[in-house]
């Protein structure tokens, strides 16, 4: 159940932010604010932080909590880390069905010389970011049935 919503979600999300963004990733031609100093571009590489990002994580991680804010769940350390696990994990899957599904790229444009805001972090085949987030993911939700 878990795979198969985290699947649906991440795909949905991602066609909604190729109708936002088109072809433009990261936000790049909307209005948005952007910060970008010294220890973004280490954190982030070429990519600011924008309005538009900081907005739409902060959106979807109260929404992913919502159970617990209408208290049709009590809260439980377990759910909280298989929640955290749930959004680690489709940060990176809807990031990745974004290219996938935009008609701008495809699969075969899923690389480091086209996608300029993962470029300074791409790690063999897939941004840095993949590597890193998708075992701690992975790490959260084995966790969450631990607690």
């Amino acid at each position: 159940m878990f795979a198969g919503y985290l699947v649906t979600v991440s795909a949905v999300f991602a066609l909604l932010e190729i109708q936002i963004e088109g072809a433009e990733g990261w936000a790049r031609q909307l209005p948005t604010w952007r910060i970008q100093t010294p220890l973004t571009t280490k954190l982030l590489g070429a990519r600011a932080i924008t309005g538009y990002h900081v907005y739409i994580h902060v959106f979807v991680f109260l929404l992913a909590h919502l159970p617990f804010a209408l208290r049709l769940i009590p809260f439980a350390w377990g759910g909280e880390l298989r929640i955290l696990a749930f959004l680690v994990l489709f940060w990176i899957l809807e990031d990745f069905l974004w290219f996938v599904f935009n008609p701008a790229y495809g699969v075969s444009g899923f690389k480091r010389e086209r996608v300029w805001w993962h470029a300074q972090s791409w790690w063999g085949f897939m941004p840095r970011d993949y590597w890193l987030f998708t075992p701690i993911g992975i790490g959260l939700y084995l966790l969450s049935y631990g607690i």
